[in-house]
């Protein structure tokens, strides 16, 4: 019997090994998407290294140029490019963190805990997501103004910390990834709520905080909408609002603007470089539990 059990194993650990080999096709697929999720990227700094005459040219250019340097130093003067950097960073990290935070505080509500109106809170707080962000500019707008935050970072940070997608992201995951039987132990063992939260709740939503700070920390970096409503570019601009200063002008040098562009993208790719392993590996941990 374990002679013939032995075989057996190692021939369906051979077949297992021999699916996990993708074909030439799969290959094929993988490097086409590959390339057409890079050529934007590629194209921005094919153009940052030309002149506007060349970029107008038929056919365009596909391939690096020599003034790349040059249009880069143009933008990061021009654009106030180093402010704007920092103020992005600063924003995008605040309204990552707080709507994790907030987020995971209000996802554990909804998923773990009893209270009146649960599920109308929970319709209402979905509901939010159908309204257009258009429709809040103006009482938006004169609520700062009326708090004199108008070309103050604080504007952009607090209407955002907190996100209805964030709030039910973390509850439908929290539902499934920890077991109720988990907070009621600790209840048992006489766990405060802030002790269930912090040594019970985090480590197990611990995946999806990540995958939602990815999203969000994104989100906040590319946001222009708001932010070129709320600041200015010669005061506190974030990126987007910083790389408004380079389209004016009767002609504006097309090359100059992808050398800002690329200047705002490098960040979050020098990010994803970073922390790209721990972001993937959040994926695919809430795909397992979940």
């Amino acid at each position: 019997m374990t002679g013939s059990a032995t075989p057996r194993g190692a021939g369906g650990h051979r077949l297992r090994r021999r699916h996990r080999h993708a074909g030439r096709i799969t290959y094929a697929v993988l490097t086409l998407f590959a390339a057409g999720s890079l050529f934007p990227l590629v194209w921005t700094a094919i153009a940052a290294s030309r002149n506007t005459t060349r970029l107008a040219q038929t056919p365009p250019p596909f391939w690096f140029g020599s003034n790349l340097l040059r249009n880069l130093r143009i933008a990061w003067t021009d654009a106030n490019m180093g402010t704007a950097l920092f103020n992005t960073v600063l924003v995008a990290g605040t309204v990552a963190a707080g709507t994790v935070l907030f987020s995971t505080l209000a996802g554990f509500a909804f998923a773990k805990l009893r209270f009146r109106f649960k599920n109308l809170l929970l319709l209402l707080v979905i509901g939010t997501m159908t309204v257009p962000p258009q429709l809040g500019v103006v009482p938006l707008y004169m609520l700062i103004a009326e708090l004199s935050w108008t070309d103050r970072l604080q504007a952009v940070v607090l209407p955002t910390l907190v996100s209805a997608f964030g709030v039910f992201f973390m509850r439908q995951y929290l539902l499934q990834a920890l077991p109720t039987e988990l907070v009621e132990a600790a209840r048992v063992d006489g766990a405060s709520s802030w002790r269930v939260v912090w040594h019970v709740v985090l480590p197990a939503a611990r995946p999806a905080m990540a995958v939602l700070g990815m999203l969000t920390f994104v989100m906040a970096w590319n946001d222009f909408f708001w932010p070129i409503i709320a600041l200015t570019q010669n005061g506190n601009p974030t990126v987007q609002v910083a790389l408004t200063g380079l389209g004016r002008g009767y002609i504006p040098d097309q090359s100059v603007i992808m050398a800002g562009a690329l200047l705002g993208t490098l960040p979050l790719l020098l990010a994803f470089v970073i922390f790209g392993k721990h972001i993937v590996g959040g994926i695919m941990t809430g795909a397992v539990k979940g």
